[in-house]
């Protein structure tokens, strides 16, 4: 498929690199001659320096011969006006990002259907729901959702007391009240789709695929004790901030945001009224103590810095705050996440990354079966990947264990309707289902290709 590109800075590094992995063919616009330079040594990309939105240049880049044009650029307006002149020039599916809070209002749709825009990206409000979905289940490093939150992917480490270690996963499934899969296993550096004779080890990392309603409850089989979160301090006046904020305010939750920046907290003490907003710098031990770190139940790092929020994460933890939660961008800092013994650490560009990468799967899905959600699991080492099948897939009312699954391929759950159901053997395929599984050192573009 070929992909037009506008913009690449971080987030747009991300999901080139995740394009590129894909096999896709890719050209690259920046105004930037330094960025274009740089694209072209590291990347094996056509690129082009100018304005996106330009007729000139996006004949130059084959608009008119394009499958998908994305803008991705810090401008809004720009990425708008890009995506809509390319639709023009023939550009089937067009992609912008638009951050501004000001345009998730009723015009919001209008202005979306009139330019023409096949989908739109927010990386701010994305992270921010990611970071609540994953204060929802704090014992979870990360919470991944599928069919409208219905049904969730959780990461956990297993504890050494955890009363599930040494027992075959049948075995534990039988016993419990509650349905779940265990779909991947890390051990060791290597990550493994158990099969029912498997047996956990302490330190292994899991990843658990459960229903949202049972969720909290296989959790504290597990061993964990989901103590509700309450009180969450927030350092860094940022987008992502203030989205989170209002998502854990409507939740009813006590939030105390702290920024050095005066100005930013003056804008949020207007916007955000039942919050508290604090002036002040974050990387101060003495101030994080004086504000309340002590009695908080959750910490998220949320600043420009890297360095910054991995030092404030640490010092949170070692204070015994129950979930420390640390943004970060660059990818060796990310890299060392896990030896740093960091909670969870997010990166807001390979959220987006995912997003296109699922949205361009969905273009090239054949008639069997539509791609809808795609999740990169344990550090890009596995996938879960959600599908809806279409009317002309032929395996349908076909009992699952009849079915010739392919090996590191494991159906984890099914969705019909408003019913979520953790398949057996027994269970099959309808037309209108969606199904999600999990795949180990594969990519799936279609349903069809994982049954032999």
């Amino acid at each position: 498929m070929k992909v037009i590109l506008s913009g690449c800075g971080n987030v747009g590094t991300a999901i080139l690199q995740s394009l590129i992995k894909e096999k896709h063919d890719i050209v690259v616009i920046d105004t930037d001659p330094q960025v274009t330079r740089e694209v072209s040594n590291r990347f094996d990309v056509l690129t082009i320096c100018g304005n996106g939105a330009s007729i000139e240049i996006l004949e130059e880049a084959g608009a008119k011969n394009a499958d998908l044009f994305i803008s991705i650029t810090s401008s809004d307006e720009y990425n708008m006006l890009a995506c809509f002149v390319a639709k023009k020039m023939g550009t089937p599916n067009t992609v912008a990002r638009i951050r501004n809070s000001e345009y998730n209002n009723k015009s919001f749709d209008f202005v979306k259907d009139e330019l023409g825009l096949s989908i739109t990206i927010n990386p701010e409000q994305l992270t921010a729901q990611t970071l609540f979905n994953i204060l929802n289940l704090p014992s979870a490093t990360n919470v991944e959702t599928f069919s409208a939150s219905e049904m969730e992917m959780i990461e956990i480490e297993a504890l050494e007391n955890s009363k599930v270690l040494g027992t075959p996963l049948f075995e534990l499934r039988k016993k419990s009240p509650y349905k779940f899969l265990v779909c991947l296993v890390e051990r060791d550096g290597k990550v493994y789709i158990p099969n029912g004779s498997f047996t956990i080890n302490a330190g292994d990392k899991i990843g658990l695929f459960t229903s949202k309603a049972d969720a909290p409850s296989l959790l504290k089989m597990f061993g964990f004790e989901q103590k509700p979160i309450n009180s969450i301090m927030i350092i860094g006046a940022s987008r992502i901030a203030h989205y989170l904020a209002t998502l854990l305010l409507d939740a009813k939750n006590s939030v105390k945001v702290i920024d050095k920046d005066e100005q930013k907290c003056i804008q949020f003490a207007e916007k955000l009224d039942k919050a508290t907003i604090v002036n002040g710098n974050g990387i101060n031990q003495e101030l994080l103590v004086e504000e309340g770190i002590l009695n908080t139940d959750a910490f998220i790092a949320l600043t420009g810095k890297d360095e910054d929020n991995v030092l404030m994460s640490i010092f949170a933890k070692n204070k015994s705050v129950p979930k420390t939660i640390t943004k970060i961008k660059s990818e060796e800092i990310l890299s060392l996440s896990k030896e740093l013994e960091l909670d969870t650490a997010i990166s807001p560009k390979h959220l987006v990354a995912d997003l296109i990468v699922s949205y361009a799967r969905a273009l090239e899905s054949s008639k069997n079966s539509k791609i809808e959600t795609l999740y990169r699991l344990f550090d890009g080492t596995a996938e879960a990947a959600e599908f809806k099948i279409l009317h002309s897939f032929k395996h349908t009312n076909v009992p699952i264990k009849d079915l010739n699954i392919r090996n590191d391929v494991l159906v984890a759950g099914i969705v019909r309707g408003s019913e979520t159901i953790i398949p057996c053997g027994e269970d099959v395929f309808r037309i209108g289902d969606k199904v999600i599984i999990i795949t180990a050192g594969k990519t799936v573009y279609d349903l069809v290709d994982v049954i032999g």
